[in-house]
């Protein structure tokens, strides 16, 4: 198979979907590996390192797209991407499609197959390909959300975890599953004290035994996110409903009553985001102001520190990219269950139900169109 690996164009996104090592172990498989010139360099890894694995470095980001059966990307395609995309090809990649109808309708009409590395979930449940993204964006948000407290970004002027005799921040976290627990360690290991609310009790009384009692913990009703908004200073969303549009918890009037300057990080602003004032930014321009609450709400968290980043991704993505490689995307679907959750799109059909939802669209079971 000829895999193709593009330099990433989305603002600061400097994370590869492959290392040097994958690309080895597919070149010694009999694939053949294309990389777009300098597409590691923000991940710390050269195009010599690369050329010793046996990958072919080509110049033009076209050249990636022209000539592979599998693209392999960190995140969804963008629009100057969009007439590169080719019928029947494989794209595998966060697409998080139920939060941008336009993608959804350019990547159908192109009729490529669009395995998102979000949806991909094993029989109990586990994410396993978002886990690893959603540890450091969890692990993230207090402390970007303790920097942009500060009174120079505009934020109330409070350290997170306080002083002697000065009581620490008020962290909110929406969500209890792996944003939810990462930010908590964090925030909680930065002095501050934090309440986290989930609709799930089990998920509550887990996070609760974890921390021993040193958290609180409330049901994420309308009443209680309301009351819990009221007091926070740093409110971090957490959510997530599995490649589906995140629900609206965080109303334009519950802001209103939120304390001037204090913080709001949406994490899950990847999926469309948690309170009804989120809009997508950079890295570069991470913040705004609305209602006088600052607001994070960056699409790529984990591009900040690529490093970490594409080191933790890659290790869970590459036995998925050796069966799709090995096998072709279609035998490897059919005998892996997990993967084939990944599947949301086939040559112009929509085959993951959230999505199909999220725009009122046409939904076909994936043993349908297999």
């Amino acid at each position: 198979m000829i895999i193709g690996v593009p330099k990433e164009i989305k603002p600061e996104e400097n994370r590869i979907a492959i290392v040097p090592g994958g690309v080895e172990t597919l070149v010694h498989k009999g694939h053949k590996v294309i990389i777009e010139q300098s597409a590691g360099l923000g991940s710390g890894f050269s195009d010599e390192e690369y050329t010793r694995s046996g990958a072919l470095i080509v110049h033009k980001h076209e050249d990636v797209f022209a000539e592979a059966d599998l693209i392999l990307k960190v995140k969804e395609p963008l629009i100057e991407e969009y007439d590169l995309l080719k019928s029947g090809q494989v794209v595998f990649t966060y697409l998080h499609l139920a939060a941008s109808e336009e993608l959804t309708q350019n990547l159908l009409e192109r009729k490529i197959i669009g395995i998102a590395y979000e949806t991909v979930q094993t029989e109990d449940g586990f994410l396993p390909l978002l886990a690893p993204m959603s540890e450091i964006a969890g692990r993230m948000a207090p402390q970007e959300g303790a920097k942009y407290l500060e009174k120079s970004f505009g934020g109330r002027g409070i350290l997170l975890g306080g002083v002697a005799g000065v009581p620490p921040a008020n962290v909110v976290i929406l969500g209890g599953g792996n944003v939810g627990y990462n930010a908590t360690r964090i925030a909680l290991g930065m002095g501050a004290s934090v309440t986290v609310l989930d609709i799930n009790p089990r998920k509550l009384i887990r996070i609760d035994e974890i921390f021993q009692g040193r958290i609180t913990t409330m049901i994420a009703d309308n009443y209680n996110i309301r009351m819990v908004a009221s007091y926070a200073d740093l409110l971090i969303g957490a959510v997530l409903v599995p490649g589906a549009k995140t629900p609206i918890l965080i109303s334009r009037e519950m802001l209103k009553t939120m304390r001037t300057g204090a913080v709001l990080v949406d994490v899950s602003i990847d999926q469309g985001g948690c309170a009804e004032t989120s809009r997508p930014t950079t890295h570069s321009h991470p913040i705004y102001e609305e209602e006088g609450i600052i607001h994070y709400t960056v699409t790529n968290m984990p591009a900040a520190v690529p490093r970490t980043s594409t080191r933790a991704l890659t290790l869970n993505t590459f036995p998925y990219i050796l069966e799709i490689s090995d096998k072709g995307w279609e035998k490897a679907v059919r005998e892996n269950s997990s993967l084939a959750k990944g599947v949301n799109l086939i040559e112009g059909t929509i085959t993951y139900r959230a999505v199909a939802e999220a725009f009122h669209l046409s939904y076909t079971p994936l043993e349908k169109v297999l």
